[in-house]
């Protein structure tokens, strides 16, 4: 990049970018003693915040050799710690790299070794994982555990020994890496997804101006999702206008203590999933709280069901936003702000859609060769802007996959409206071809979920000497239903065209999800054969 001088002459402009970790030093500068952070009994001013970042900082610059550039692996539940290793990578320059901390220990080594992380912050709790990590990835130069145990110095003891120390954020050009954002691997192996300071900035600005438009240190957020994804980012742009951060203090979704915390806390806003929030709206507890504090209720990470959306409206009222975005593009693609989502089934509702484009990116639904195909016609769901990360670490393969023409390819299917408005028909991997004909799961998924007793519903393709492939529908019952008195053959019959049906129906008790809170086609389709059920005849069977 390069601006004119002043002799008429091009001289190189400066990439210099503010360091990530400089939202927590204003925060504290403005709100010193205001509440930050909450966890259990536990709370935390801005400028004990700062502090604490600060000294862990200095432990890992001082006694452990991080420096700019290095990769630090977490691995951890949610708790102040992990959100402080964030900041305190950031400042550093090194780059942060949460996992997962539902994977086995062999998963997580794979991890750091392909991050090359030279340290590990690891919760007391998974002593495999750190002695796997540490027999498996050669740069690994130590471990620190969260709470005392017996494979590294507890990171509150590094902490407390250097407090009082700061250290200056380190000096960061807008490319410079802070993030690896694993992909969930749901084809493969995960990704590393590049994250760098300039990118977060502008993502942080977009949360604040599609997601939340009016956020002050007023606010409060509350987290009900795993820190090492969407719901880090959501945060992280939480602490760019001083809002208090709420930890569940159980490790598990516990519903209640959701609704007792929003209450305790006069809650403003928080990030979730499509299926924690149908727990969230259908628990008796969400009618035993004040929840008249919530102004944004954001989801994001898969689509949310018709049935659901109304659920969750008719509970919550007019404050439901959607976004979708990968995480290679960190969440911004589309936004379907509040006014835009309705009880009602007219055309203020938007039926379907997962929104309009987010401020300051550009979508366009392409055909196979990258051309945009006309509006309302299908195609792959791509996108172009500051957003959009900066590729996968290590990875040209994938890189040279994931990228065409300057456009990145999510892989997605859809198609948008002559207003601009994207649907999304499924993903490019999920859609299958039955007698020549191409099927859409998240269609026939719609129309199942539109029957009272059915809660959740997956549909997969699968191999048919006759037809190529058809389609198997695995469901859940509503409590207090029977899967046997539900004929949904008949249910669909007049609602889909006939090549659509499933030709089996499955029934489970409950539905393998990822970490965070989605239904995991790829762990149904492995249960599924593994029950022999990929060719099994017949139409319906039980769990």
């Amino acid at each position: 990049m390069s601006r004119a001088g002043a002799g008429g002459g091009i001289v190189p402009a400066s990439t210099r970018a503010m360091n990530l970790s400089h939202f927590l030093t204003q925060a504290a500068r403005r709100h010193p003693d205001a509440v930050a952070f909450v966890w259990r009994e536990k709370v935390w001013s801005w400028r004990q915040m700062e502090a604490r970042v600060d000294a862990l900082a200095a432990a890992l610059r001082d006694q452990f050799g991080i420096a700019k550039g290095d990769r630090v692996l977490v691995q951890s539940t949610n708790c102040n710690q992990m959100f402080e290793s964030m900041f305190a990578c950031f400042r550093l320059g090194a780059v942060w790299v949460p996992a997962n901390y539902r994977q086995s220990p062999d998963e997580i080594a794979y991890l750091a070794e392909a991050s090359g992380a030279r340290g590990m912050i690891c919760g007391a709790a998974f002593p495999d994982h750190a002695r796997t990590c540490r027999e498996r990835a050669p740069d690994l130069r130590f471990v620190l555990s969260i709470g005392a145990s017996g494979f590294g110095e507890d990171i509150d003891i590094a902490i407390d020994r250097h407090l009082g120390r700061t250290v200056p954020a380190a000096a960061v050009d807008r490319d410079d890496p802070c993030w690896f954002f694993f992909t969930s691997g749901t084809t493969g192996r995960p990704k590393a997804a590049v994250l760098t300071h300039g990118q977060m900035s502008f993502v942080v600005t977009n949360h604040l101006c599609d997601l939340m438009p009016g956020t002050t240190h007023e606010d409060a957020s509350i987290v009900v999702a795993p820190l090492s994804h969407g719901a880090g980012v959501h945060q992280l742009a939480q602490v760019a206008r001083g809002v208090k951060t709420i930890l569940l203090p159980t490790e598990k979704l516990d519903v209640p203590t959701v609704w007792s915390l929003v209450e305790k806390w006069r809650v403003t806003n928080l990030f979730t999933v499509p299926t924690i929030l149908k727990l969230l709206v259908e628990d008796q507890s969400v009618d035993r709280h004040d929840r008249s504090s919530l102004r944004y209720v954001i989801y994001a990470g898969a689509p949310m069901y018709r049935s659901d959306q109304k659920k969750a409206l008719e509970k919550l009222g007019p404050v439901l936003v959607q976004y979708f975005g990968l995480g290679e593009v960190t969440g911004n693609i589309t936004v379907l702000p509040p006014a835009f989502h309705s009880v009602g089934d007219g055309p203020q509702a938007r039926i379907g859609t997962c929104g309009f484009e987010r401020t300051g990116m550009q979508v366009e639904i392409q055909d196979d060769a990258g051309n945009p195909v006309p509006a309302g016609d299908t195609g792959e769901i791509c996108v172009i802007g500051p957003a959009v990360f900066a590729g996968y670490h290590d990875n040209p393969e994938a890189n040279a996959k994931a990228f065409r023409n300057g456009w990145f390819r999510t892989g997605d299917l859809g198609h948008m409206d002559e207003e601009g408005f994207v649907y999304i028909t499924g993903r490019a991997s999920d859609m299958y071809i039955s007698g020549g004909s191409n099927i859409y799961p998240r269609e026939i998924e719609e129309k199942i979920l539109a029957h009272p007793d059915v809660s959740e519903a997956a549909v997969l393709g699968v191999p048919d000497p006759l037809w190529g492939e058809v389609g198997v529908a695995v469901c859940v019952v509503r409590p207090g239903a029977d899967a046997a008195a539900i004929d949904l053959a008949a249910w669909l019959e007049d609602k889909l065209a006939r090549y659509k049906l499933p030709k089996r129906i499955i029934w489970w008790e409950e539905m393998p999800k990822t970490a965070y809170g989605k239904i995991a086609k790829k762990q149904i389709r492995e249960e599924l054969d593994r029950r022999g059920d990929l060719a099994a005849p017949g139409k319906k069977t039980s769990a």
